[in-house]
């Protein structure tokens, strides 16, 4: 809304041309997101508190945990808020791509806020039901992976079902209309993973940080004529507006990691965690970086493979592999202390980032 005043005005007021550059509207939504979320955690967190908005702790869990119960959750509204707002004032908004990923970021969020709802507020302790669950993710997952085949037969310059592999520059397959099953793998996978991470004060939003990141700079080069083609980047004219919501979820996870650090004052929930992983999922692609996905968000690929082995393990031989998961749960069990694991973790999730950015050079 702010860079279509500025953009109208730049004739009269020569300062306003500055909101032409990606750069600078990417650089003033992660701030305006840092600072809404650091001005509203206060008000949100004592909110919650009077609602009696509190976290389930299961009992099966480290025992340590149980000190947490009662803290604030479905703090993912605070996140979205973050998010969407600065989107919303400084992204381009008849462009498609940013309307898929505020689209999609809501609608993942909406599955987890009623999650949630349920298990606090309703005091069903499962919240939705798994397969409610899941069927909602696919529902939603095939809205977006609609949404960018049918643009790609529409605008075949901007969208496009191919997909870039990493370290091999010559090797772009295209799915066609398989791609919208793809792309429900790509969000049912990245929404869940997210959500299995979050179980450590901050650990899921440190590592959302990071990838966000990492996908900021991916999306400006994709978008980015010159460099997209000197890194052999599957080049797409207008989804350099992707950079924005990357830079406004750098900045809502920074200002949400505030709140959210040992010992947290308040938990994303459901709410956030899934919505999160929908973003992430979405950003990778409009941009293109499906495959590249698993590298970004390594640490959520992780956590969310030592839970398919050990249920997988323990339905075949009866054995867990694990003492515990997610993975970091098994860590706290054979002794870790939770700020260990939680600083630990955020170094191999900047690890998994680096290797990342380094495919760009090595195809």
């Amino acid at each position: 809304m702010l860079y279509h005043l500025f953009y109208f005005f730049r004739h009269d007021v020569t300062g306003f041309n500055v909101v032409r550059y990606i750069t600078f509207r990417t650089a003033v939504a992660s701030l305006t997101a840092l600072f809404l979320v650091l001005i509203l955690g206060p008000w949100m967190i004592e909110r919650l508190r009077r609602l009696q908005v509190g976290q389930y702790i299961r009992e099966e869990g480290p025992q340590a945990h149980q000190t947490k119960a009662g803290t604030p959750t479905m703090g993912g509204l605070l996140i979205l808020t973050g998010v969407i707002v600065p989107t919303l004032l400084w992204a381009d908004l008849t462009n498609r791509n940013v309307w898929i990923l505020i689209l999609s970021t809501l609608a993942f969020g909406a599955i987890g806020f009623t999650d949630d709802y349920l298990k606090v507020v309703k005091k069903r302790n499962l919240g939705l039901r798994a397969r409610d669950k899941m069927a909602l993710q696919v529902l939603f997952g095939l809205l977006v992976g609609a949404s960018v085949y049918w643009s790609s037969l529409a605008q075949p310059s901007q969208y496009s079902t191919r997909l870039v592999v990493p370290f091999l520059k010559t090797v772009m397959p295209d799915l066609g209309v398989f791609y919208v099953f793809f792309a429900v793998m790509v969000l049912v996978g990245a929404s869940n993973a997210v959500n299995m991470t979050d179980g450590l004060d901050g650990l899921a939003i440190g590592c959302t940080l990071i990838a966000a990141a990492t996908f900021t700079g991916l999306a400006y080069l994709t978008g980015h004529r010159v460099f997209s083609e000197y890194l052999d980047l599957l080049y797409l004219p207008r989804v350099g507006e992707v950079t924005i919501f990357c830079g406004a979820m750098v900045g809502a996870s920074m200002g949400f990691l505030w709140w959210n650090c040992y010992p947290a004052q308040i938990f994303m929930g459901d709410v956030g965690s899934l919505s999160l992983g929908g973003a992430l999922g979405t950003v990778a692609i409009l941009i293109k970086q499906e495959l590249l996905l698993p590298a970004v968000g390594g640490v959520f690929v992780i956590e969310a493979l030592s839970v398919i082995l050990q249920v997988a393990s323990f339905k075949l031989t009866r054995k867990r592999i694990f003492r515990m998961a997610p993975l970091h749960h098994h860590f706290e069990l054979i002794g870790w202390k939770e700020p260990q694991i939680i600083i630990r973790f955020f170094i191999v999730a900047f690890i998994f980032a680096l290797f990342s950015i380094t495919t760009l050079k090595l195809r």
